[in-house]
């Protein structure tokens, strides 16, 4: 739960940041962008799961 909490923290401060200097924030667009996110992790947890079967 303490990587979540300080990747939150990490990714408002980027923003925060990229806001203050006009910077274009470096996602993709917000549903979209969560997920993309969302079907890699996905993707990654489906290959792990099925590499249970192959060995």
């Amino acid at each position: 739960m303490k990587e979540v909490i300080l990747s939150l923290i990490t990714g408002m401060v980027v923003g925060l940041l990229f806001t203050l200097f006009r910077l274009p924030i470096p996602a993709p667009p917000a549903l979209a962008g969560i997920a993309g996110i969302v079907g890699v992790y996905l993707g990654m947890r489906l290959f792990q799961w099925l590499a249970l079967f192959w060995k």
